[in-house]
């Protein structure tokens, strides 16, 4: 049985389709259009003939793919496809004669009946900003990042602790525990971030909280003084666009804190009273139960237009200048307007997004989102998501040390090693699950401030530098929470909150740094690693490769875990002298053949067009 999900040891790559420009005329079709679609089938496949199923108001019919060029030994047929509703599934049948059948969707070829959930997908919506899928963003934790060396007075609800204190990451005073970090010390330091090649600054919360991680905010009305106030925020934001770099926030449209004011009226019996959820006895929903964090009710409509109207809303002031936000990350986006029988998570993305569009068009919205985002991101709402699900977890299986002691994102078990097969096949299924052009905006990320740091996950500065390699190369924006590229330890989500170590450089991994700029650099320079397509052509246990490729170059990228075997590609893949953009390893090529040697461990990138 033909099945693309397993791992391919390296040989002549199958037929193949996705939804980047190479083999997608229109990317953002309106209804109507008629947009060619082009397949890759190689001659060696047998394929007799090639068809598209098209859905067409939940009815699939079958449009015929004509010839439309001869490349190299591979088949190129396209075909005409009217985009009659908002989202068009469609996968391809290929006709091996005798043979019979096989279909070709996102996640591999297949001689048996598939579901349509990875069916490839046209959808008519607006995917967001060009400037998405080139990002590369950078997670800052404001109390953690840098101290501008402001006085201000310690809160009373706060543990204060010098720059180079330990974190409190257990315990009761956890949330408590106060560096001072603030927005002016984020500007001061604007020119590591753009040294390091990132193009974009993603702050967690800067509303005013009784807690270090503000994610249970008194108010929305302004920055917390803490971190500078208001004036402070427009400051950063100036002097971040003057460097070219977007700044996007943070905001929790599933909860205030439970001192916020609009809670404070609602248990007061105010109008607001409706924001939540009480019950007879005046209990009410929180959180996963952290009464801290009361939930919002987005049944109601006034509430909804103080979080995310068009007017004078959250969501749209702090869009505006002085502030001019470039867009935001929507906390537990998957819970927001969810709960119990009511289920209000469709409305509220396109809501916020249509909020985005008006008052600042151009402007990024992303989802937090740690399981399978499939149904909520078809791309009217949300953007893109922080892809926990279909990068972090399957690249810290394949990475991961073999006993590091520690839980698997919030699941009872300890982190899995596993092979590139499974690796692949997760991978896949995941990047099948959205629309291209949603899957480019997606944020890759190998730790968050919710997470351990990689480098306590696979306990090996190699390894770590392997997961760099893979996050810089694969389809999605790059999202690198400050302190990875400096070498940073930690064991869980508390504990990667520590300060930025300014004052002591020889603290700094120099490699890792140098790692980290060189390949984002690789990305910045190649559009192949930013939007071209993906084709899976190298999977072992212990090394992984796929091509990058757009119309002007073909990139092949391996990354290797450990010494392996090599492969043998064909030679067509390299329609030049193949060049070696990234590592120390050089291919052997010939017209019949591609060799790629089984050095490991290392990432290698080449160009083979």
């Amino acid at each position: 049985m033909i099945n693309q999900h397993a791992a391919v040891p390296g040989g002549e790559p199958g037929p193949h389709h996705d939804g980047s420009p190479l083999y997608v005329g229109t990317q953002t079709p309106a209804a109507g259009d008629r947009v060619p679609l082009r397949v890759r089938v190689p001659r060696s496949a047998g394929v007799d003939a090639v068809y598209l199923r098209v859905v067409e108001d939940a009815e699939p019919r079958y449009v015929r793919a004509t010839g439309s060029g001869h490349v190299d030994g591979e088949d190129w047929y396209t075909a005409e496809v009217t985009v009659h509703n908002p989202v068009t599934q469609y996968r391809v049948l290929l006709d091996r004669g005798p043979a019979g059948y096989t279909w070709l969707n996102g996640s591999g070829e297949y001689s048996r009946e598939v579901a349509d959930r990875h069916d490839f997908r046209l959808t008519t919506y607006d995917p967001g900003p060009d400037w998405g899928p080139d990002s590369i963003v950078y997670q800052i934790f404001p109390d953690r990042f840098a101290r501008s060396g402001a006085e201000r007075a310690v809160p009373d609800w706060a543990v204060s602790a010098g720059w180079d204190d330990p974190v409190i990451h257990r315990g009761p005073d956890t949330p408590h525990q106060f560096y001072g970090g603030d927005l002016d010390g984020i500007t001061e330091h604007l020119d590591h971030i753009t040294g390091l090649g990132a193009t974009a600054i993603y702050l967690t919360p800067i509303f005013p909280a009784r807690s270090n991680h503000r994610y249970n905010a008194t108010s929305f009305d302004c920055v917390d003084p803490l971190l500078g106030g208001d004036e402070a925020l427009a400051r950063l934001s100036t002097a971040a666009h003057a460097r070219g770099l977007h700044v996007i926030g943070d905001f929790t449209t599933n909860h205030s804190g439970d001192d916020h004011a609009w809670f404070r009226a609602a248990r007061a019996g105010g109008p607001e009273r409706e924001f939540y959820y009480f019950d007879e006895r005046g209990d009410y929903v929180s959180w996963m139960d952290h009464p801290t964090l009361p939930k919002f009710n987005l049944e109601s409509t006034q509430l909804r237009d103080r979080l995310f109207g068009r007017d004078d809303s959250v969501v749209a002031r702090w869009l505006r200048p002085p502030y001019d936000l470039d867009g935001w990350r929507i906390d537990v986006a998957n819970m927001t307007g969810r709960y119990g029988p009511f289920d209000h998570g469709h409305d509220v993305a396109r809501e916020l997004r249509g909020t985005l569009d008006a008052v600042r068009p151009g402007s990024a919205l992303l989802a937090e989102h740690c399981h399978d985002f499939s149904t909520d991101l078809i791309g009217d709402g949300w953007q893109g998501a922080m892809n926990y699900a279909g990068f972090t977890r399957p690249v810290w299986s394949w990475l991961t040390a073999a006993e590091n002691g520690l839980g698997f994102l919030g699941m009872p078990q300890r982190i899995p090693r596993r092979g590139g097969g499974d690796t692949i096949a997760t991978m896949r299924d995941f990047l099948a699950s959205t629309p291209w052009k949603v899957a480019l905006r997606h944020w890759n990320l190998l730790a968050s401030h919710d997470t351990p740091r990689f480098r306590t996950v696979t306990r090996d500065p190699v390894a770590v530098h392997l997961g760099v390699g893979l996050q810089m190369t694969y389809p999605g924006a790059p999202m690198i929470f400050a302190g990875e590229e400096l070498g940073f330890e930690a064991l869980d989500g508390e504990h990667a909150r520590t300060p930025m170590p300014w004052a002591r450089p020889q603290d700094w991994d120099q490699a890792a740094l140098t790692g980290f700029r060189e390949l984002i650099a690789l990305r910045r320079a190649h559009p192949a690693l930013r939007t071209g397509g993906l084709r899976w052509v190298i999977g072992t246990d212990d090394a992984i490769g796929y091509l990058r490729e757009t119309a002007d170059e073909r990139l092949l990228v391996v990354v290797a875990r450990a010494p392996w075997a090599g492969a043998v590609l064909p030679g067509r893949l390299a329609a030049q002298a193949p060049q070696t953009l990234y590592g120390e390893v050089a291919l052997q090529a010939s017209e019949r053949a591609l060799i790629v040697p089984g050095d490991g461990p290392g990432v290698g990138v080449w160009r083979l067009a």
